[in-house]
């Protein structure tokens, strides 16, 4: 089940300049969305694939793509080279043609009541670590220090995506993931996205959708 949160009460969070249309919701435990026009400036690109019907001859699938292929959601996957120097989600967004809006990055963060968490919001966006501690049930949130970003998750900076991690850790997904037909996420190594719906994204990290980030 995806948890969607109530509307917090006025003034706990930020007013948003992006509206969410509410029947949006809706859709999200079904892996598809309907097409919002004139929205999101959303891409034209490949239809979407279950995992088991893509070719992967020289692709090695990950822990992520396994276990969307175990689901049956729908998505595919794609490489792109990696330039160390730049290891940004702005720049992955360039390499896989994709908006930065629609393209989303996984970080990981430590509340001070729950612990561990996973945060993924637009790859151009800045988290708001408040409005992220309100939803969250936390007085407190902050980044994990990038020295134990591989022992938490098994994953390294580049590559940390909210699917497949050492542990099941609760993930928080900015709602503007729904204003597009498809969003981009790391597979769970530096090289390598995946793209899928964003109710398929969603159901298989069983996130919570909120407002994540400053205006």
């Amino acid at each position: 089940m995806v948890s969607v949160p109530s509307p917090p009460a006025a003034g706990h969070l930020r007013k948003r300049t992006t509206q969410i249309p509410k029947n949006k919701v809706n859709y999200l435990n079904t892996g598809t969305l309907p097409k919002i026009p004139g929205e999101g400036g959303k891409l034209r690109s490949a239809p979407l694939r279950r995992g088991s019907d893509v070719k992967m001859k020289k692709t090695k699938k990950t822990n992520a793509a396994r276990i969307l292929d175990e689901l049956g959601i729908p998505y595919r996957l794609q490489t792109y080279p990696v330039d160390e120097e730049h290891l940004d989600a702005v720049h992955v967004a360039h390499e896989v043609g994709m908006l930065p809006e629609q393209t989303f990055k996984t970080l990981c963060i430590r509340g001070d009541k729950t612990g561990v968490l996973f945060a993924v919001i637009p790859g151009n966006g800045e988290l708001d670590l408040k409005a992220l501690a309100r939803v969250s049930g936390n007085k407190r949130c902050e980044m994990v220090h990038l020295k134990e970003l591989l022992p938490l998750t098994g994953y390294i900076r580049g590559g940390c995506s909210p699917l497949g991690a050492k542990k099941e850790y609760p993930v928080y997904l900015d709602e503007t993931c729904q204003l597009f037909d498809e969003i981009a996420i790391s597979a769970g190594m530096r090289g390598m996205q995946i793209i899928a719906s964003p109710g398929g994204i969603a159901k298989a990290t069983k996130a919570v959708l909120a407002a994540l980030t400053m205006e």
